[in-house]
C-alpha cells in the first residue's frame, strides 16, 4: 500500500472512531441506553427498576407477547402465541414485595405456523368455548438482586386454578415517552395434566412472557 493511500485509510479510521465515541458520547448523556437518532423526548429504558417510579401500570399491548412453548413428539419445541392479552401492575420500587400484578389472555386467538391449527387449539384443547380466558393474579414479589426475581401467583386456565412461580428478568425502565416505562420478561413451565389437557399433552410447557408496562395518571 502506498504512503497516500496508508495515511487515507488511517485518517478515515481515525474519523469512524471519532464518530462512533461521539455517539457514545451523546448516548451516555441520554442515559447511557438510546441510540443516536432517537426522537427529543423519548427516553430509552435501563436495567434500573427505580426508574420506574410508584404506580399503577397499564399492559401495553402492542409490546407484549404470551408464548406457549410445547414438545412436538419427542422432535422439536412448537410455538403457540396467544394474541390478545390485557394486564395492570402495581409497582413499587422502593419495596417490590408490595407490588402485585394482574393478567388475563383470551385463550380463543391462537396464533401458530400450521395453517388453522390455532383454532383447533383454541376450540379442542383449551376448551376456549367454555372457559374463554385464562388469569393469572400474583400472591408474592420476591426480589433476588437487581435485575432478577420472582413472582408467585394462581394462575386459572380452563377454568382450573394452580399456583406457579414466574422466573422474572428485568428488561429495562425509564421515563417512556411521556409517562414511566418497565418492561420484563417471565418464564415458567406448567404440567398439561394439572389444568386438565388431554394426555397428548404429556410433558411440561413453558410459558415465556414478555411484558411492557406505561404508568396511568
Amino acid at each position: 500500500m502506498g504512503m497516500t493511500k496508508l495515511m487515507k485509510t488511517l485518517l478515515a479510521a481515525g474519523a469512524s472512531l471519532a464518530l462512533s465515541q461521539a455517539f457514545a458520547g451523546q448516548a451516555q448523556a441520554a442515559g447511557g441506553a438510546c441510540p443516536p437518532g432517537v426522537p427529543a423526548g423519548i427516553f430509552c429504558g435501563e436495567p434500573d427498576a427505580s426508574l420506574a417510579t410508584a404506580g399503577t401500570y397499564r399492559l401495553d399491548e402492542q409490546h407484549a407477547s404470551v408464548i406457549a412453548r410445547v414438545p412436538h413428539m419427542g422432535y422439536s419445541i412448537s410455538i403457540f402465541r396467544f394474541d390478545k392479552v390485557a394486564g395492570t401492575l402495581t409497582w413499587d420500587p422502593a419495596s417490590p414485595a408490595r407490588s402485585s400484578v394482574t393478567a388475563k389472555v383470551e385463550t380463543g386467538f391462537v396464533s401458530t405456523n400450521v395453517a388453522g391449527f390455532g383454532q383447533a387449539i383454541s376450540d379442542k384443547y383449551l376448551g376456549a368455548k367454555a372457559n374463554p380466558t385464562a388469569t393469572f393474579v400474583s400472591t408474592a414479589f420476591r426480589k433476588t438482586d437487581a435485575t432478577h426475581g420472582q413472582v408467585d401467583g394462581d394462575l386459572t386456565l380452563m377454568g382450573k386454578t394452580r399456583p406457579v412461580t414466574f422466573d422474572v428478568v428485568l428488561v429495562g425502565a425509564g421515563k417512556g415517552f411521556g409517562k414511566p416505562r418497565i418492561g420484563m420478561t417471565a418464564t415458567t413451565r406448567i404440567k398439561p395434566g394439572d389444568f386438565g389437557m388431554p394426555p397428548v399433552f404429556a410433558d411440561p410447557i413453558e410459558l415465556v412472557i414478555d411484558a411492557e408496562f406505561e404508568q396511568q395518571p
